[in-house]
């Protein structure tokens, strides 16, 4: 039986990098990814969701399907990180970082 790498099952699965099957798989990884790093956040600060949603002006089912990585505005996710008191950085390429909250 032959090896095969993740990268080969992923584009196998969900076709090679640019295709709009493949767009969508990275666009759904990423947002679970943002979603997952919320989550752990909230955790940390010891928050629950509830609470978090009340920071924010969100439900707490809101917040839970955030952290699913589902419907994530970027408006939310900047108030959710600046309501719990993390900077948020992003690293633009060819133009440098920048501070949104």
């Amino acid at each position: 039986m032959k090896a095969i790498t993740l990268d080969e099952l992923t584009d196998k699965v969900y076709g090679k990098k640019g295709t709009p099957e493949r767009d969508e798989y990275d666009r759904e990884v990423e947002l679970f990814v943002i979603g997952e790093t919320i989550k752990q956040a909230r955790e940390s600060k010891s928050l629950s969701q509830e609470k978090l949603g009340e920071m924010v002006g969100l439900k707490k089912s809101s917040i839970s399907n955030i952290e699913k990585g589902k419907n994530l505005s970027f408006d939310a996710f900047l108030r959710i990180f600046k309501a719990m008191g993390i900077s948020v950085k992003m690293q633009l390429e060819n133009i440098g970082e920048m501070s949104l909250c």
